[in-house]
């Protein structure tokens, strides 16, 4: 029995449990540290809460007459959107939002009300419009994988009044049949740091590359407090939704396009308030979303890493960016070469959690010129350092398996049921040995607490064929099911193998 059906014919999926019992007693004893994760940080982060800490402002820029137009035709629809502790009037967080309805539905980010979603019974949601009136607002729905929350004005709030802000209008969206060009000018609106609401022109750029769902790419400054506001053309029509800021960068910004703010609304508009946690609601997103990015990840070949006798799983870069870097030529002592791949935008659940995506990377080391003890030692010394998590307040200390096996893909007929109640293949079979590289592996799993099903995914590998050459792969999948776990870790797996196995041979035997 190979290592991930090991997890399978346990018949024990990870959960709560697991954090309690003592298997991390494996773990050290491989070296492989339950320590915090500091694992690779996606670069796009939310630019909510102005209680977060503010990525560096863009310098100001003169606003044109068109931006004066822009701002004055939608200033009524503007809101900015606070959330407050249930029982005083302590601001928590605040972001912006705009009116997309007569009926007072209101659009923002989920980010911006992630704290009531979450916690309902510690938190109330507010709104004021550029005009200093105040209300109340519900939650109706939200759409965690792209940022996006649907809130409505609660009947009343003001003064009496139906629906609150009767009479003020509605943004509209442009029409899906008009598509933005490249450079096109575009005007994003919102409440930055709290100040007071702001115009930012910038033009549109195209959607970015390599990224796992649509976003807009935007020439334009947006700062902390403007999540949640809308971005409109020339003619006032909605486009998209500031989310996010790249935060060691100037005047790029990130957008949702409206597309999915409008689907949300025609989703969610008769939808009824959320009054309870909505962690079941999360839930359910975020199993769609993964098993989507599961098998998209799935169906792609690996590409070459070029190395001269392994061959090394490197994603293709369809939706994940990939760097490398290796030691100078005249190196006297160990040399390597490293690659680090990741998925550069993640899905907000809360300040504590970011989830649904991708990391891996390995390093190719060459010891010739330190000699098979000294080499054994940084060798071993690498695969130790390794973190994986340590038990915290949402997710479980990691669950883990180790095993020596043998890399490559599987024999046809070598492929296994998981002895799990009817569930599928989970593809985990290997080599049959003496016909792969031989590798080290540890497959961990973290249960999340609060969200059922759900895991944190890394996988640890190194190759144990060299007395001075090796090589040390990592993979991570961040909130995938069990299933999903078994079935990225088989295909990590498989990806490790000779490039010609008798020409190693012959290799290693002049080493």
């Amino acid at each position: 029995m190979n290592l991930l059906t090991m997890f399978a014919a346990s018949g024990a999926r990870p959960s709560l449990r697991f954090g309690l019992l003592a298997w991390l007693l494996l773990a050290v004893a491989t070296g492989a540290q339950a320590q915090q994760d500091p694992g690779p940080k996606p670069l796009a982060a939310p630019a909510a809460a102005a209680v977060a800490a503010p990525a560096a402002s863009a310098p100001a820029a003169v606003v044109s007459a068109s931006a004066r137009r822009i701002y004055e035709d939608a200033r009524a629809q503007l809101l900015q959107i606070r959330t407050l502790l249930k029982t005083q009037n302590s601001q928590a967080s605040v972001g912006s939002g705009f009116l997309v309805s007569a009926d007072g539905h209101v659009l923002s980010n989920y980010h911006v009300i992630s704290q009531f979603a979450l916690e309902p019974e510690r938190y109330r949601l507010r709104f004021a419009s550029t005009d200093g009136q105040e209300g109340a607002l519900e939650l109706l729905d939200f759409d965690v994988r792209r940022d996006l929350a649907l809130l409505r004005v609660v009947p009343g709030s003001l003064g009496g009044l139906d629906h609150g802000l009767t009479g003020r209008g509605a943004l509209t969206f442009r029409p899906a049949a008009m598509p933005l060009a490249k450079g096109e000018r575009i005007y994003s609106m919102g409440n930055p740091h709290d100040i007071a609401f702001a115009v930012v022109e910038g033009n549109y750029n195209g959607l970015v590359e390599r990224s796992f769902d649509p976003l807009i790419y935007f020439s334009g400054g947006i700062n902390p407090g403007m999540s949640g506001g809308p971005v409109v053309d020339e003619e006032g029509r909605v486009v998209g939704v500031n989310v996010s800021v790249m935060s060691f960068a100037q005047q790029m910004s990130f957008l949702v396009p409206g597309q999915y703010a409008q689907a949300l609304l025609e989703r969610g508009r008769k939808a009824k308030p959320v009054t309870a946690p909505a962690w079941p609601r999360l839930r359910e997103q975020l199993m769609v979303f993964q098993d989507e990015l599961t098998q998209r990840f799935l169906a792609q070949p690996w590409a070459s890493a070029g190395h001269a006798h392994y061959q090394l799983p490197v994603p293709q870069e369809q939706f994940m960016r990939c760097w490398g870097r290796g030691t100078p030529a005249d190196t006297k002592g160990l040399e390597f070469q490293r690659s680090q791949c990741r998925m550069e935008h993640a899905v907000f659940v809360n300040d504590a959690i970011q989830t649904g995506y991708l990391s891996m990377s390995h390093e190719a080391y060459d010891g010739a010129k330190l000699g098979a003890i000294r080499f054994a030692k940084q060798y071993s010394g690498s695969f130790r350092n390794e973190r994986l998590g340590r038990e915290d307040k949402f997710r479980t200390a990691p669950f883990c398996k180790e095993e020596f096996i043998e890399g490559g893909a599987p024999r046809p007929d070598a492929v296994r049921q998981a002895p799990r109640g009817g569930a599928e293949s989970s593809g985990a079979a290997l080599r049959s040995p003496g016909d792969g590289l031989p590798l080290r592996a540890v497959v961990c799993l973290r249960a999340y607490r609060k969200l059922a099903g759900l895991h944190d995914l890394s996988v640890l590998v190194t190759t144990v064929d060299g007395a001075t050459e090796g090589a040390l792969g990592r993979f991570d999948a961040r909130g995938v099911s069990f299933d999903n776990a078994l079935k990225l870790s088989a295909h990590y797996l498989e990806g490790f193998a000779w490039i010609s196995k008798n020409k190693n041979k012959e290799s290693r035997e002049l080493r």
